[in-house]
């Protein structure tokens, strides 16, 4: 059985992978719109900045966003001034890194769903006369659906299994930044394999159950549309 420490891993896990999706989704949105539409020439410079996640070492990004959440960084400093509490060891801190870390779990998913509806669609509504707002909410956001799943999925199942940016940012302070993946690193130093084989298992069924819904959902998409 789940001991009181992991079950609140779990919870504070849970909670950091809801907030990050949620805000991700919500940012990340615009952000996808925009860059499946411009010809900017700033284009590969803010596509090499998302996509910089998915090959920068977590320690390497974690290292860095310590230093600049910490009291001596300039957004620890700026949180300070602020009157605000230390960003660095703090459950506000695994947000803005868990947020930065799965941005392009998020963003790439969004932007292929926004550039597979191409513009007939668009153009089409136009002509009939609906502006960019009513184009936007009626014919892009339900067409990128499917998108929108994936990106939910991955976000979430990503920060669930986020373990070296969230230790460098947050430390391993049980009931505050403590969350699963270092509940089970845990575990294992101090040779409790049975409580690190449930947890892993949890996180490996959970993931996998998120992978094969949106599968399926995918799947029976296509074949409603053929």
């Amino acid at each position: 059985m789940l001991n009181p420490d992991d079950i609140t891993a779990l919870w504070i896990t849970l909670k950091l992978a809801s907030i990050t999706t949620l805000l991700l989704l919500v940012a990340g949105t615009p952000l996808a719109w925009w860059l499946s539409r411009t010809q900017s020439a700033l284009k590969p410079v803010i596509d090499a900045v998302i996509t910089l996640p998915l090959i920068l070492p977590p320690t390497v990004l974690g290292f860095y966003l310590l230093i600049a959440l910490g009291p001596d960084g300039p957004i620890g400093s700026l949180a300070a001034s602020a009157g605000g509490q230390s960003l660095a060891f703090s459950f506000t801190g695994l947000v803005i890194g868990s947020v930065i870390y799965s941005l392009p779990f998020v963003i790439r998913p969004l932007e292929d769903a926004f550039t597979a509806i191409g513009k007939r669609p668009l153009e089409v509504a136009a002509t009939l006369g609906a502006g960019p707002a009513d184009r936007f909410f009626s014919i892009a956001l339900p067409l990128a659906r499917p998108g929108y799943l994936t990106a939910l999925v991955l976000g979430f199942a990503h920060t669930l299994g986020e373990f070296g940016v969230v230790l460098m940012i947050g430390g391993n302070i049980p009931g505050k930044t403590q969350v699963l993946s270092i509940a089970i690193y845990d575990h294992v130093e101090t040779l409790e394999y049975s409580q690190a084989h449930l947890l892993s298992g949890l996180l490996l069924c959970l993931s996998f159950f998120l992978l094969l819904g949106v599968f399926t959902f995918n799947r029976r998409l296509r074949i409603l549309r053929t």
